[in-house]
């Protein structure tokens, strides 16, 4: 990527063995961020205070700036003949305490990394938050940019007089700093990591409370204050702090706990320590939500407020223990959520959503083990992803299981105690859970966190004439290229229908393993009308349904009191979809009959979003009109059934929409922008009226005037958002040409338009359309790649790939460009990853059209 330094391990490693940073000052001049808009970089001077334990050595430091005005080394000039953003400045000559004072300039960003800026539509006012991991601190200020040169940290900031500045610790003293501006000093932080140092500076909205003896804050963007619903947020960060302060018997270690809801966020949110940003665009709700966004955001707060004690007091030594960080949030936060929250059903939604992005992640041809080297940071860039969070919660979750949650909780404690404001890595954490369980947990670790894929576990039944199981067999599976059959303990569940209930008569425990495992225990027992393997999610794996229990769920699949049970079902449909053995038309007309009785909001969002993908990509091309007419037919139905304003009501609105494609459906869908024919309870406010308006525009039955009215009712940074990507969904070849010429055009682009044009550019409903341009995007990646920043550049390679193009042409252009030289390994990864859902698509439309 450029303008950064591609950090290796080899380097990192040596770095920390000679070298211990003391101390960062770091004066930021922000004062050009609100002049004119070609005032592109700011002044940020940095001195740095480190140890060298071999004097007379050399080394590096990061300094991603555009220009370097002078560096000093223990009061001698630096010679800058050699430094670049790429390769950072060489240090020479060290002493065992050095000093080294930078000052640069430094741009700012408008792709979400290093210091991003904003200005809003609404008021003119500006921006600035700061998003440094993995590597982007070296974007804002020179630093040692890994995780285990941990330091303290003193910054300043000279900005306009009315803005706030928000950072990890506390503002110590205000001065004034010339006409209408001020310099504010913050107090000097403990020991932390580069990549969660954090300076967010503007004109936010506040608003203030505290909790057991912590200060809190929350902030927004002055012209969204009256979305931030403050209490609720404080509500759950409040729940979550008497969680964690009970669970881990650490207390949360800074004096103050700000979170920023910020715009043209790349992720959900990141764990700054005590200066937490979350994305604008996901959590604060300007209409109506379902309870499905309220408990991801819930989660998404937790997620980050785990983070402070796994992450930030006790850090991954290298990236490649970024899954230990990730997935101990990941866990933590569901584990908080069903315990310490109103959501109390958090693991039916981590299975249904989170686990779900796992087991595809793991069946790509990217597939890595949950714990996997990171040679350099553009390996780790690309390594955020289903495995490194979800897989890794799961596994966390079974050895919860496998060693108990008390024992698992004194070994957390002894781990924050033993390595707080340090580096650790996974086997520190291993030594602890094995000292406070007595189990010896090596092997678990090297069966799971070592070895790639997912298994299968498929039911064999006998059942005798007397109606009791004469054997029942549980078989694993494992694709041929990864062959690891792992030991699953699991839950063996009997459901009996009874008056319409599936009611749970007996559940087994039992430990798989092996090819082959006879579940001895059930013979002689009575059938059940379900048996359900891996009963209460407790192992990672896809499992299947034998016969009779299948026929069972798919007439009675509501009849589970139980939302997880009713959520293996769904997700064992699902991968069965996917896997070519359920035509789609079965998996869709088992949704049809069975997800409108459902009252589990989050698998109602989640199966609805399926059987859209489902419809979109697995289904015979021939068949797929029958069940977009299906679809909308029965969220129609639903639709008008559901309690007027509930969030069931929305969520089916929402389907209905995504599948109305008959003149009758579009025409009811503009009833509705136009304030007629919407249900009862319905509110067509400001973010459905666009989800309306987009699939209009995308089915040809409204245009730009249509997209330019309803941007006129809504200019914010939101309606602008919406509107780019309703203009890139006009469904002409010249308006698909005008969008790609943006896209791969010489300039970039801000985040929150390449992502709208991104997202707009191809749609189900417009596939021949786009055809032209899976020829272009292999000719345009490599430049593309070369030139962005890396979360752009990542969402390009992802986005703009043919995916819906699923056709054999697909996947030998694809081919012939994997089989070029000189693509970087990560951009080859996201490549192949596209690859990998076409033939998947291929092989599914096959078994769907053999149905027909």
């Amino acid at each position: 990527m450029p303008g950064v330094r591609n950090l290796t391990q080899v380097e990192a490693t040596e770095r920390a063995r000679l070298l211990e940073v003391t101390g960062y000052d770091i004066s930021l001049d922000l004062s050009t961020a609100v002049l004119a808009a070609d005032n592109r970089t700011f002044r940020s001077t940095t001195e740095v205070r480190f140890r060298c334990g071999e004097p007379g050595a050399s080394t590096f430091i990061e300094l991603a700036a555009e220009a370097v005005r002078s560096a000093t080394l223990n009061g001698a000039p630096v010679d800058l003949s050699d430094w670049s953003a790429e390769k950072g400045l060489t240090l020479s000559g060290l002493d065992s305490e050095n000093t080294l004072v930078v000052d640069a300039d430094f741009a700012y960003s408008n792709s979400g990394q290093g210091l991003h800026r904003t200005v809003d539509p609404v008021d003119g006012e500006t921006y600035l938050y700061s998003q440094f991991e993995t590597a982007d601190a070296q974007r804002v200020f020179a630093c040692f940019d890994q995780p285990d040169l941990k330091s303290v940290y003193t910054w300043h900031a000279t900005v306009p007089g009315h803005w706030r500045v928000v950072s990890n610790m506390p503002v110590q003293r205000e001065d004034p700093a010339g006409e209408g501006l001020k310099t504010l000093h913050f107090t000097e932080s403990p020991r932390m990591s580069t990549y969660i140092t954090a300076l967010c500076a503007g004109p936010y909205h506040e608003v203030r409370d505290s909790h057991d003896g912590i200060d809190l804050g929350v902030f927004c963007r002055a012209s969204m204050s009256q979305y931030l619903d403050s209490d609720n947020l404080f509500l759950i960060t409040k729940q979550g702090f008497d969680f964690f302060h009970e669970k881990f018997g650490v207390r949360y270690p800074l004096p103050k706990y700000d979170q920023l809801w910020v715009p043209d966020f790349n992720a959900g949110a990141m764990e700054n320590f005590g200066c937490v940003t979350h994305a604008e665009s996901h959590y604060l709700f300007r209409s109506q939500v379902t309870d499905f966004e309220y408990e991801q955001r819930a989660n998404t707060i937790l997620h980050e407020l785990a983070h402070m004690w796994f992450g930030d007091l006790v850090t991954m030594r290298w990236w490649n223990d970024l899954w230990l960080n990730e997935s101990f949030a990941e866990w933590a936060s569901h584990w908080c959520n069903t315990n310490a929250t109103r959501f109390t059903e958090a693991w039916t939604t981590f299975l249904s959503i989170r686990k779900n992005w796992g087991y595809r992640q793991d069946q790509l041809s990217s597939t890595h083990p949950v714990y996997t080297e990171m040679p350099d940071m553009e390996a780790v860039e690309v390594n955020f992803d289903g495995i490194t969070y979800a897989k890794g919660a799961s596994v966390l979750k079974q050895l919860v299981a496998y060693v108990g949650e008390e024992p698992f909780v004194a070994g957390l404690r002894a781990y924050f105690g033993k390595h707080a404001w340090g580096n650790a890595t996974f086997d520190d954490l291993l030594t602890e859970l094995e000292a406070a369980s007595g189990r010896e947990l090596r092997k678990f670790a090297a069966q799971w966190l070592e070895t790639a894929q997912v298994n299968t576990l498929r039911p064999e039944v006998t059942i005798g004439a007397d109606g009791t199981y004469e054997q029942v067999v549980v078989r694993q599976e494992a694709p041929t290229a990864y062959p690891t059959l792992r030991t699953h303990r699991i839950g063996v569940g009997l459901y009996d229908l009874t008056d319409g209930r599936l009611v749970r008569r007996e559940r087994y425990e039992v430990d798989v393993a092996g090819e082959r495992t006879d579940l001895a225990d059930l013979r002689g027992v009575r059938a059940a009308d379900v048996l359900l393997l891996n009963d209460d999610d407790l192992s990672y794996t896809k499992l299947r349904l034998d016969d009779r229990s299948m026929a069972t769920v798919v007439q009675h699949i509501g009849g589970f009191d139980s939302s997880l049970a009713r959520a293996l079902c769904w997700t064992a449909a699902w991968d069965m979809t996917r896997d070519a053995e359920l035509a789609t038309r079965d998996y869709v007309a088992l949704v049809l009959a069975g997800l409108s009785a459902e009252t589990d909001i989050n698998l109602v969002t989640a199966t609805l979003r399926q059987a859209t993908t489902a419809l979109t990509l697995y289904a015979d091309p021939a068949w797929a009109p029958t069940g977009w007419a299906g679809l909308a037919r029965t969220a129609k139905d639903a639709l008008a059934a559901a309690e007027p304003g509930s969030g069931f009501q929305l969520a089916w609105a929402r389907a209905y929409t995504s599948a109305a494609r008959s003149e009758e459906d579009l025409a009811t869908l503009r009833g509705w922008l136009d304030g007629t024919g919407a249900p009862a309870g319905l509110t067509v406010d400001t973010e459905l009226r666009w989800t309306v308006l987009g699939a209009l525009v995308a089915n040809g039955a409204a245009g730009a005037a249509e997209i330019e009215a309803e941007l006129a009712g809504d200019r914010t940074a939101s309606g602008e958002r919406e509107a780019a990507y309703a203009h890139a969904l006009v469904p002409t070849a010249e308006n698909k040409a005008a969008v790609w010429a943006l896209l791969t055009g010489p300039d970039a682009l801000p985040n929150w338009r390449h992502r709208a044009l991104l997202q707009g550019l191809a749609h189900p409903a417009q596939v021949e359309l786009v055809a032209p341009y899976r020829e272009k995007y292999f000719a345009a990646i490599g430049q593309v790649w070369a030139t962005r920043d890396s979360e752009p550049a990542q969402e390009f390679a992802q986005l703009a790939y043919p995916t819906y193009l699923v056709d054999d042409d697909t996947v030998a252009a694809t081919d012939a460009w994997l089989a070029g030289d000189g693509n970087p390994g990560p951009l080859r990864r996201l490549v192949a990853e596209g690859r990998d859902g076409v033939a998947r698509a291929l092989k599914a439309r096959a078994k769907d059209a053999a149905q027909s």
